[in-house]
């Protein structure tokens, strides 16, 4: 379960309970300094805004999550499929996924509307982007056989969080990419079909053994709640972006 601070200065989605071992949260736009249309805790770099707010703004999540810029590792983000281990800081182009064994590393990935996920095994933490495309194409999977074959765990020793997200009461698609999901996660609409990609990644992680208690979703849709979060589809791109960081503890 995870619990969200709504009245701090800066909003984050934190587990419940200690974790003693990692560092894992989920940003809302709120607590930064960014001016319209990326007010104001933007953390992309890939947008419009003012690159020293960006900065800044990232600078206060990693404050708040215990680490100084320097910890930072980032993904490309191709909306693929492809899991990068990742040994130090810094950018790593062409993955969508990040995985770490090493402590006092912060992995980060940025949304706005796409499903962000994180992993927790023994030893070993992962940070995803997974739109529909990545989803369709297995992310969920492809990071957890990375995370338990580093961990050296089954899947039943993993814990997935998933993180805000546009979710099936407001993510319309096509019948193209509707046909690329099961039953359970698509909904019917009197026009268009909607897609719930929490869904999708759920009964995948179930099917590959991770334990049903395991998995935990803050439950969050980006679309419904435009004070709290971004949404590339509903701001019509003009917007800015989320993270999801996973770090195990120096």
């Amino acid at each position: 379960m995870w619990d969200f601070d709504r009245n701090a200065g800066l909003p984050l989605w934190r587990p419940q309970g200690a974790t003693p071992s990692a560092v894992l949260l989920f940003s809302t736009r709120q607590g930064g300094v960014s001016r319209a249309p990326y007010d104001a805790l933007n953390l992309g770099r890939s947008t419009g805004d003012d690159p020293a707010a960006v900065a800044e703004n990232r600078a206060r999540v990693l404050q708040r999550a215990g680490f100084g810029p320097a910890a930072l590792a980032t993904a490309g983000q191709c909306h693929g499929t492809r899991v990068t281990e990742v040994l130090a800081p810094g950018h790593h182009p062409e993955c969508d996924a990040l995985v770490t064994r090493v402590p006092g590393v912060a992995l980060a990935v940025t949304t706005a509307d796409c499903m962000s996920l994180l992993y927790c095994a023994p030893g070993v933490v992962a940070a995803v982007h997974s739109g529909w495309r990545g989803t369709a194409d297995g992310m969920p999977l492809a990071t957890l056989e990375v995370v338990c074959r580093l961990a050296g765990c089954a899947p039943d020793a993993v814990q997935v969080a998933i993180g805000p997200a546009i979710r099936g009461c407001c993510y319309e698609v096509g019948d193209e990419v509707a046909s690329r999901f099961p039953a359970e996660a698509v909904r019917a609409a009197a026009g268009r079909p909607k897609l719930d990609l929490p869904t999708a990644a759920e009964r995948m992680l179930r099917t590959a053994g991770v334990r049903a208690e395991s998995l935990s979703d803050t439950g969050a849709c980006t679309s419904c709640e435009p004070a709290l979060y971004f949404s590339h589809r509903r701001d019509h791109g003009q917007t800015g972006r989320h993270w999801g960081l996973a770090a195990l503890r120096p």
